[in-house]
């Protein structure tokens, strides 16, 4: 062994796998399902459509990923070298954005709504049959 070989396996790779990033970020339980969310067109590196789950990202590739009904927006920062805590994962990437079902919620994790819309309260309720109430 020359001493190249050894400075080269100290360093960690400039690049790594889709699916093995997305699994050491802790975006997915599982690389298999990684595997299956880039194969379902869900991911895209800077804006392109990931072909593969072989695709390689580098740090600064931003990563589009509809994810459980909301859209994540990463950059990633540093590509894994295990699947450690979620403190060492979030050191991974940067969030950049993230939309809900239907867009930015309350802080509730309600939807806004306007008042009087929907469904009446029970007091609302006994108020309407008190006034249609025929006698």
């Amino acid at each position: 062994m020359t001493g190249k070989d050894e400075e080269d396996r100290a360093q960690p790779a400039a690049t790594q796998r889709l699916d093995k990033w997305l699994w050491f970020a802790r975006l997915v339980k599982s690389r298999t399902l990684a595997a299956q969310l880039v194969q379902d067109g869900k991911v895209r590196i800077n804006r392109v459509k990931a072909a593969k789950p072989s695709q390689t990202v580098r740090p600064g590739d931003v990563l589009t990923i509809a994810l459980r009904g909301s859209i994540e927006v990463v950059k990633v920062l540093a590509p894994g070298v295990r699947r450690g805590p979620p403190t060492e994962a979030r050191q991974l990437y940067e969030t950049l954005s993230s939309l809900g079902r239907r867009g930015a919620l309350t802080q509730g994790g309600r939807a806004p709504r306007e008042p009087g819309s929907g469904r009446p309260t029970k007091r609302e309720r006994r108020l309407t049959d008190r006034l249609t109430e025929q006698d």
